[in-house]
């Protein structure tokens, strides 16, 4: 089995509706590209009990666990000392980056930003070249800003360090002749040929009119995904419909 991954929102804003996630997109296509595809995400609250109980299990049961949000000064971002609760070690400051944020602020320095120097006791820093507060990964967790400028710039330093598996490979066909009920026998039975991997129907309907499915064929293995793109193929062809490889034009 492939190496897979999860990531955790962490914050009430977004569950709210305050504030809209804009890091899943990014992160799922780029851990797919690293071969470490995400398998789920979850969204909690501002909660110790259920940071500290996500993070327990994410970690046994992925290869790797990213969070964002709840990393800043305020009384709310409570996610670091929720993951040194998790691993079971101290809540402490880290000294280098104590100084460097103490070197920034100078004297403005006060409590609340002191916390952002508070890393679980053995965690390796994630460099922010943007606002320079770090993340950190500790173990398979690695706990990232949630402001998406931020939680980037972090990935970008994070990923050559993560382990690889094999990349995520996707064909497309779409048509804009058909629609989904003509096709949903056949696309199972190709699904049935290829259990491994993660057929997909999105119907599409622009504003100029146009309509009609997109057939996604994505897995690690790219010879299975060539054959099941070619079986979308003929799936399409022996329906009446005219295939046109690729994502539909906006």
């Amino acid at each position: 089995m492939g190496r897979i991954a999860a990531l955790i929102l962490i914050g009430n804003e977004i569950l709210s509706g305050r504030t809209r996630d804009d890091n899943i997109q990014f992160l799922a296509t780029n851990l797919g590209e690293l071969g470490i595809p995400l398998r789920e995400i979850r969204v909690i609250p501002d909660v110790r009990e259920t940071i500290v109980n996500t993070v327990v299990e994410f970690r046994a049961r992925f290869d790797e666990v990213f969070t964002t949000g709840g990393i800043g000064p305020t009384h709310d971002d409570i996610t670091s000392p929720c993951v040194a609760e998790a691993f079971g070690v101290p809540w402490e400051f880290h000294p280098a980056t104590y100084d460097m944020l103490k070197e920034q602020f100078g004297e403005d320095f006060n409590a609340a930003r002191q916390r952002m120097a508070k890393l679980p006791r053995g965690a390796v820093p994630i460099p922010n070249p943007v606002s320079r507060a770090p993340g950190f990964s500790i173990g398979n967790v690695h706990v990232m800003a949630g402001v998406p400028r931020i939680m980037r710039a972090m990935f970008h330093e994070l990923a050559p360090t993560l382990k690889r598996g094999n990349p995520v490979f996707s064909r497309t066909w779409h048509t804009t002749s058909l629609f989904e009920g003509t096709i949903a026998d056949g696309l199972e039975a190709i699904q049935n040929r290829f259990p491994a991997l993660d057929l997909g129907s999105y119907p599409f309907h622009r504003d100029d009119g146009r309509r009609g499915v997109a057939l996604v064929a994505k897995g690690q293995n790219t010879d299975d995904v060539n054959e099941a793109a070619r079986a979308i193929y003929t799936l399409i062809k022996e329906k009446g419909g005219d295939p046109i490889e690729g994502e539909p034009p906006p």
